[in-house]
């Protein structure tokens, strides 16, 4: 009885963290305001942890609340999971929460969305493209895609795979500016570039077996790689680009590849960060392993 009341304990905060009100609150799950608060008062007692601090207007989650409630999320939902699978003969189900940035989201993660829920019709994908990062670990996402050198954490990452970047800029620029044909010629061109990577920005190029970096710099800095491939397909400069997002604009004699024999072959690795353990619910661990055997089908893994 003890375990049953507290995955109802569980079930009662997590409802009132969504609706914001006990009396809210209550109403979804036909519970008093009071029985509500009390359900929230036996919670806090038992942690010796203040977990809502509240007001005649609002409810807020304190630390250990959002830590609390991050945890009673994935446990009512691996509860809904098992019981759902029982129901369904094993057919995983339930929300699978995506984050990827913008531009890599649409072009490499989106895509690939459609064939996935046809072979797993019962999963609901809740897809987020944003530039800024979610924490995974505290139940704001449940599978994040990520690049670059992962650090330290309790999380899990799964190679997805790897992509490579290229100096590029439109026809009319070039008409306009010149074509650079050794990298010091970029100290005559507006270079575009990230705002968010490096305090001064530098570009590498590789001589002579021989990798080196060179500042660059121009009118317009920007934290998405997708305002910067707009803004070179505009005309306004040169930028450095992930392939994944140019390749078509490429192909199609919109943007042309600049320096390709000082190209330093340098390229960012992509995977997809969740939180594992046994408990792994099987919606994401089917979503994981859909994108790392489908992801190298939309991007280049030229090293």
């Amino acid at each position: 009885m003890a375990s049953l009341d507290r995955a109802r304990d569980l079930a009662v905060f997590a409802e009132v963290a969504a609706t914001g009100s006990f009396s809210a609150a209550g109403r979804r799950l036909s519970l008093t305001p009071s029985g509500v608060s009390r359900t929230i008062d036996r919670i806090e007692d038992r942690l010796g942890a203040r977990l809502l601090l509240r007001t005649t207007r609002a409810l807020t989650l304190t630390a250990e609340g959002n830590a609390y409630l991050s945890g009673a999320r994935r446990i009512l939902s691996d509860l809904d999971e098992v019981e759902q699978a029982i129901a369904d003969q094993g057919a995983p189900r339930g929300r699978v929460r995506i984050s990827a940035a913008v531009s890599h989201g649409r072009v490499c993660i989106v895509p690939l969305i459609k064939e996935f829920v046809r072979l797993y019709p019962q999963i609901t994908v809740d897809i987020n493209l944003s530039d800024e990062k979610v924490d995974v670990s505290k139940g704001q996402a449940d599978v994040a895609i990520r690049s670059g050198p992962m650090a330290d954490s309790l999380l899990m990452a799964r190679r997805l795979g790897h992509n490579g970047r290229t100096i590029v800029a439109a026809p009319d620029y070039l008409a306009r500016r010149g074509t650079p044909s050794i990298p010091e010629d970029l100290a005559y061109h507006d270079c575009l570039n990230f705002n968010f990577r490096r305090a001064e920005p530098v570009w590498p190029f590789r001589r002579d077996g021989t990798t080196s970096t060179m500042a660059v710099s121009g009118p317009v800095e920007a934290n998405s790689g997708e305002t910067l491939l707009q803004l070179v397909l505009d005309g306004v400069g040169v930028a450095r680009l992930g392939n994944f997002g140019i390749a078509r604009a490429i192909a199609a004699g919109t943007l042309v590849p600049l320096l390709e024999a000082y190209n330093p072959g340098d390229h960012e690795v992509f995977h997809a960060v969740f939180v594992g353990g046994v408990s792994l619910p099987a919606r994401i661990r089917h979503l994981v392993d859909y994108l790392a055997e489908h992801y190298g089908e939309l991007t280049d893994q030229r090293i």
